[in-house]
């Protein structure tokens, strides 16, 4: 696949428009659907989309998350192409189904608008839901903005149905969600001819060769199942870069397991995700053009995690700054945590200073993470976890 054959048009949208593009694009059969800030927008726009005659997916109105993701699991399991969307408290409350939904094997994909979770009541971006969820068994995909939600929308569903796992597709409340921006989008189909028709092996409704989902499992085969389920897990890292380079060869847009900004030489390096590496972004060439080796690490597949590769390229930095914009109530968070331990496993011995920002949509500034960089270089790092523009 190239460029120079497909016709791309420039368009603004908010991210949960652009979200809600995709999927018109991609055309699901079934979408589940209940409202809840930040995320209502997708599935606003979607079903004017539908109203409008532009699709013809089926939209389930039900009457909380909960049977959102339980309408998304008897529709996924019957055989359809499936979506659903959340935020924060939707997302904790379908967690017993989505332990369901990936145990089940089901290719569903889920638009999540990263938020607070209560209490206290907070409506504003951070990724305490989605770390939430993160050992579910649901591949997680993270976006920076807009472009990159279109984008891993059409990866995710693609994905989702290669793996044999569902996906969530990751995008920070407000910051993204609601902001208007310039993007490329493609042609619809060209969309629909790089996802493909979704054909499922096993379906309820094949009655000529009849499945059971969801069986009862004890001692004897309980164990058995898990394991495969993490031997798909491990597996779709290596989808996921096939059908990101698959789209990179289609849009243009380079795509891989997390974005290398001016690393190959820094000394001091920035972990993080989501909407604040732009702004991280502007910091590394601010300081690069005073001379100073900074870089960035930006991840955009965080289940599976892709240890190795990230331990690779961090291996000549001398120090890291891993910034987060979720907490773990009593121990480090989540991609302090995996970074640690792989560079562990790896006998790499890098002095790493954990950050926690963001949390309730507080903003961060650049000159905030300037002086994450010049902590670093100064070698101030501790094993306590540092809060960035907290009053306390």
């Amino acid at each position: 696949m190239t460029t120079a054959n497909n016709k791309k048009n420039r368009i603004a949208l908010t991210g949960g428009a652009a979200a809600a593009e995709a999927l018109r694009q991609i055309e699901p059969e079934v979408m589940a659907v209940y409202p809840i800030t930040p995320q209502t927008p997708i599935i606003e726009t979607y079903a004017k989309f539908q109203a409008d005659g532009e699709v013809e997916t089926e939209i389930i109105q039900v009457e909380s998350e909960h049977s959102a993701i339980s309408a998304s699991v008897g529709a996924s399991a019957a055989g359809a192409r499936t979506v659903t969307a959340t935020s924060s408290q939707g997302l904790a409350l379908m967690n017993e189904i989505l332990y369901i939904a990936s145990g089940l094997r089901l290719p569903i994909l889920m638009l999540v608008s990263a938020r607070a979770l209560s209490a206290p009541i907070n409506i504003h971006g951070e990724h305490g839901d989605v770390m939430d969820a993160r050992d579910a068994g649901w591949i997680q995909i993270f976006s920076e903005n807009a472009q990159e939600v279109y984008d891993n929308t059409i990866i995710g569903m693609k994905l989702a149905e290669k793996a044999g796992l569902p996906v969530m597709v990751i995008m920070d409340g407000f910051s993204t969600s609601h902001s208007v921006e310039n993007l490329e989008i493609l042609e619809k189909d060209v969309v629909k001819k790089f996802v493909g028709e979704y054909r499922p092996e096993q379906y309820l409704l094949k009655i000529d060769d009849p499945v059971t989902f969801g069986p009862l499992a004890l001692q004897n085969s309980y164990f058995e199942f898990r394991v495969d389920q993490e031997k798909a897990m491990k597996d779709s890292k290596e989808e996921y870069l096939k059908i990101a380079k698959d789209f990179e060869a289609l849009s243009g847009r380079e795509k891989n397991y997390f974005e290398s900004y001016k690393l190959d030489d820094a000394d001091q390096a920035v972990i993080i995700t989501g909407t604040a590496a732009g702004t991280a972004k502007d910091v590394v060439d601010k300081m690069r053009k005073n001379g100073e080796k900074v870089g960035l690490l930006k991840i955009n597949l965080f289940r599976p995690f892709p240890r190795e590769e990230i331990v690779g390229a961090l291996k000549n930095v001398k120090n890291i700054a891993v910034m987060e914009r979720a907490i773990s109530l009593g121990t480090y968070s989540p991609f302090y945590a995996d970074i640690a331990s792989g560079l562990h496993q790896e006998e790499k011995n890098i002095p790493m200073q954990q950050y926690i920002y963001g949390l309730g949509g507080r903003d961060i500034f650049a000159k905030d993470i300037e002086k994450v960089f010049e902590d670093l270089a100064e070698n101030k790092i501790s094993k306590e976890i540092k809060y960035i523009g907290t009053n306390k």
